[in-house]
C-alpha cells in the first residue's frame, strides 16, 4: 500500500507539471510584450504591493497560528501568489478577457510569477543558511532578467524567420507538432538555468504570440491545453488529504479567510495607486483574490528544504482549492461591489483617485521626444548589452573546451583563436551599441534644432555607451591574453578605431535589427492591413481606454431595414459606428441616414463600457425580435370539409387569393386522390377535404 500511494503520489505531481506547463503556455500565446510594455509600471506597482502586503501580513498570521518563523516567512511569500491558471480558466469560461482590466490582471500575474521565482532563490539561501541574502536576491533578479531578455530577443529573431521559411508547410498537424516541440524546448532550457518549467512555457508562448502563426498556434493547441488544465485541477484535488482537513480545519479557514480578503484589499490599493480608477481596481481585487499554483510550489520547497513540516503543504492545498471555488463568484462581485462604492464615496475623493484627462495628458506630455530618445536608447543598449554578456559567457565557458577537444589546440595559440573569435562575433553587436537607429537620429537632430543645449546631455549618451562597450573587447582579451592593464587598453583602443574605419561596411549589419524589428512588429502591421481604421484607433486612442469593436447584424435583428438614426443604441450607450463593412464594400463614417441590413458588420467606437452596452442593446433586440418570431402559437393547421355554401366551392386558389389573408392550401383530398401543393389555378368542389394552414382567426373564416 505504501508503495503504491508512493508511485501514485509521483504520478500525480507529474501530470499537475505538465498541466501547469500546457496552462502557461496558453497563457503566453494570449500574452503581448507589447501590452506588458505598455501596463508595465501599472502591473509592477499593484504587483509589489499584493507580494509586499500579504507578505508582512502571511508573517503575521503565522505567528498567530504559533508556527516557527521560517514557516512564517514562507507563509508571507506564498500568500501573494494569485492563480494565473485559475484566473485564465475563469475569465475564458465568462468571457471577460476583453474587459479593460484583464490586460493589468494578467500583467500583475506575470509580475507576481517573476517575483515567485525570485522568492524561490532567496528562501533556498535563506532556509540553508539561516540569513537574508540581499547579493543573492539580487542575483537571481539580474539573471532572471538577463535570461528573459536574451530568450526574447533570440526568440525574436529566429523563430519568426523559420516559420516564415517553412509557411507553406505549416498545416494544423504540423504546427501542434512545432508549437509544443517549442515550448518543451524552452521548458528544458529553462530548467537547465534553474527556471520553472512554467516560466519557460509562458516564455515561449509570449514568443510565438508575437508571430502571425500564434493564433493558429493556439487554435490548435487550445484542446491539449483544455485536457491537460483539467488533469491539473484534479491532480491539485488529489493533493488534498481529508484527514489534515479535519485535523488544522481551524488554520485552514483562518488562511483562507487572509488569502481571500488579503489580495482583494492590497490589489484594489495597488492598482489605485497605479492610478487605474476605481472600476478597474475594484474588479482587479476580486479577481485575484486566491492562492495559486506558485503558492503550493513555494510551499513544497519549504518542506523539502525541512523548515516547513509537513502538514503545511496540504493545508496550503486546501486554502488554494476552497479560493479556486470562491473565485468565479468573487469575479461575479465585481459589478456590484463597484456600484456600492460609486455610490457611497464622496465626489471630491472620486476625482482624486479617477484617471481623469488632465492626468492622461500629463502622461502623454512625458514622453516628449527626449523621452522617447532616451527610453529608445535604454532599451536599444539593454539588448546588445544583454546579446553581448550571452557571447563573452559562451565564450569563456565553452569556447576553449571546444579549441581543445576539436581542433587539439591548446596553449597560447588556442588562447589567440578563442580571443580573435570571440571577438569577431561581438563585432557586429558592439558596432549596434555604439550607433543610433534611425529614429534615434531623427530624434537627436530634432532637438537639437530646437535646443543647441542638448547637445550635452546627447554626448553624454554616447559616451555612456562607449565606455559601456569598451568593457566587453577589454574584459575578452584579458581573460584570454597575458597583457599589462595598459596593452590591453591599447588593443582595445585600436579596436574601436577599427570600428571606426570600417564603420561602412558594417552599417550592413544593421539589417540583423531590421530583421527583429520587423519580426517584431509583423503581426501588428498585418492586422493594420486588415483593419486598417480599427487599428489607428486603438493606437490612437489606447490611452484613453477608446477601442474598437464588431459587432455582425444577425438576421432577426428587430431594426434592420432601418436607418441608423433610428438604432436604440447610439443614445442609450454612446458609441459612434465608424465604419459599416457590406460584402466587399466598405462604408467609411456613415451618415445618419445609411440604412443596417442584416449581415452587415458595425465597427463601433467608444469605451469599454459603451461598447459593452451597445454589444448588450443588439444582443437584446435581436433576441427580442427571434421570440415575437418564434410566437407561434396563433399558428394551425385545420381540416376542413367544403360545403356548397363554402365561399370556396367553385373558386380557383388565384380567385381566392388565400395568401393576402395569411393562410395557405397544404394539401386537397377529392375522390380518394390528395393533391399536395395544389397551383393557382385548382378549383375547389364540393365535398372536397382541404388542409389549411394560417392563423387561427383566418383559418375559421374560410370554414
Amino acid at each position: 500500500m505504501g508503495l503504491f500511494q508512493q508511485f501514485d503520489t509521483e504520478s500525480v505531481h507529474e501530470w499537475s507539471e505538465l498541466g501547469i506547463i500546457f496552462l502557461m503556455f496558453g497563457l503566453g500565446l494570449e500574452f503581448s510584450f507589447k501590452k506588458l510594455l505598455k501596463i508595465g509600471s501599472s502591473a509592477l506597482i499593484t504587483a509589489s504591493v499584493i507580494c509586499a502586503g500579504m507578505f508582512i501580513t502571511g508573517v503575521l498570521t503565522g505567528h498567530l497560528l504559533h508556527w516557527t518563523t521560517m514557516e512564517c516567512v514562507f507563509l508571507g511569500g506564498l500568500l501573494g501568489m494569485s492563480s494565473t491558471t485559475i484566473i485564465i480558466k475563469a475569465f475564458g469560461d465568462m468571457g471577460l478577457k476583453d474587459k479593460p482590466y484583464a490586460s493589468l490582471i494578467f500583467g500583475t500575474l506575470v509580475f507576481e510569477d517573476l517575483f515567485a521565482v525570485l522568492m524561490m532563490v532567496l528562501f533556498s539561501t535563506l532556509a540553508v543558511t539561516g540569513k537574508f541574502s540581499g547579493l543573492e536576491m539580487l542575483k537571481g533578479l539580474g539573471k532572471l532578467i538577463f535570461f528573459l531578455i536574451l530568450w526574447f530577443v533570440v526568440g525574436m529573431y529566429l523563430i519568426p524567420l523559420i516559420l516564415k521559411k517553412t509557411r507553406k508547410y505549416l498545416d494544423d498537424e504540423i504546427l501542434l507538432v512545432v508549437g509544443i516541440g517549442l515550448c518543451f524546448g524552452m521548458v528544458v532550457v529553462a530548467n537547465s538555468v534553474g527556471f520553472s518549467s512554467a516560466l519557460g512555457a509562458f516564455v515561449m508562448g509570449s514568443i510565438l504570440a508575437e508571430t502571425l502563426e500564434g493564433e493558429s498556434i493556439s487554435r490548435v493547441t487550445q484542446n491539449m491545453g483544455r485536457l491537460f488544465g483539467a488533469i491539473f485541477f484534479v491532480s491539485v484535488g488529489m493533493m488534498v488529504d481529508p484527514v489534515v482537513i479535519g485535523q488544522q480545519w481551524v488554520a485552514i479557514l483562518i488562511l483562507t479567510v487572509v488569502a481571500i480578503s488579503g489580495i482583494l484589499v492590497f490589489s484594489s490599493a495597488g492598482a489605485l495607486l497605479a492610478g487605474k480608477g476605481l472600476n478597474i481596481s475594484i474588479h482587479s481585487g476580486f479577481s485575484l483574490a486566491q492562492l495559486g499554483e506558485f503558492s503550493f510550489i513555494l510551499a513544497g520547497l519549504g518542506c523539502s528544504l525541512g523548515v516547513m513540516r509537513d502538514f503545511i503543504y496540504p493545508v496550503i492545498i486546501s486554502v488554494s482549492v476552497i479560493t479556486t471555488f470562491t473565485t468565479p463568484y468573487l469575479i461575479k462581485m465585481g459589478d456590484p461591489a463597484y456600484a456600492w462604492l460609486d455610490r457611497i464615496i464622496p465626489a471630491n475623493i472620486r476625482r482624486k483617485i479617477e484617471p481623469g484627462e488632465e492626468k492622461a495628458n500629463n502622461s502623454r506630455a512625458e514622453g516628449n521626444i527626449w523621452g522617447k530618445l532616451f527610453k529608445k536608447s535604454l532599451l536599444r543598449s539593454s539588448l546588445y548589452v544583454v546579446i553581448l554578456i550571452a557571447i563573452a559567457i559562451g565564450s569563456t565557458s565553452y569556447l576553449g573546451h571546444i579549441t581543445e577537444t576539436v581542433l587539439h589546440i591548446n596553449g597560447v595559440v588556442a588562447n589567440w583563436i578563442c580571443c580573435i573569435a570571440t571577438i569577431a562575433v561581438m563585432t557586429p553587436f558592439l558596432y549596434l551599441l555604439l550607433s543610433y537607429g534611425a529614429e534615434e537620429t531623427g530624434m537627436a537632430n530634432l532637438l537639437l534644432k530646437k535646443n543647441p543645449y542638448y547637445k550635452w546631455p546627447l554626448t553624454t549618451m554616447v559616451v555612456f555607451r562607449s565606455l559601456l562597450a569598451i568593457i566587453f573587447p577589454v574584459y575578452t582579451i584579458g581573460h584570454y591574453i597575458s597583457l599589462h592593464w595598459w596593452g590591453v587598453l591599447v588593443v582595445a583602443i585600436a579596436f574601436f578605431a577599427f570600428l571606426w574605419l570600417t564603420r561602412n561596411s558594417l552599417k550592413r549589419f544593421g539589417r540583423m535589427e531590421q530583421t527583429f524589428l520587423t519580426n517584431f512588429g509583423e503581426k501588428e502591421e498585418y492586422e493594420r492591413r486588415l483593419a486598417p481604421v480599427a487599428t489607428l484607433v486603438n493606437t490612437k486612442l489606447a490611452e484613453y481606454n477608446i477601442t474598437t469593436s464588431r459587432v455582425t447584424i444577425a438576421p432577426e435583428f428587430e431594426f434592420a431595414g432601418k436607418s441608423l438614426r433610428e438604432m436604440p443604441f447610439r443614445k442609450t450607450s454612446g458609441v459612434n459606428i465608424i465604419k459599416i463593412l457590406r460584402g466587399a464594400r466598405s462604408i467609411l463614417v456613415p451618415s445618419g441616414s445609411e440604412s443596417i441590413f442584416p449581415g452587415d458588420v458595425l465597427v463601433a467606437v467608444g469605451t469599454n463600457e459603451q461598447l459593452d452596452s451597445f454589444k448588450n442593446i443588439i444582443d437584446e433586440y435581436s433576441v427580442v425580435a427571434a421570440e415575437k418570431e418564434s410566437t407561434d402559437d396563433n399558428f394551425i393547421v385545420e381540416k376542413i370539409t367544403i360545403s356548397k355554401d363554402s365561399i370556396l366551392c367553385g373558386h380557383t386558389l388565384r380567385e381566392i387569393d388565400m395568401r393576402t389573408s395569411g393562410c395557405m392550401v397544404i394539401s386537397v383530398f377529392r375522390d380518394g386522390k390528395l393533391t399536395s401543393n395544389p397551383d393557382a389555378s385548382f378549383c375547389f368542389s364540393e365535398n372536397d377535404t382541404v388542409w389549411i394552414a394560417g392563423g387561427k382567426e383566418n383559418v375559421d373564416w374560410y370554414k
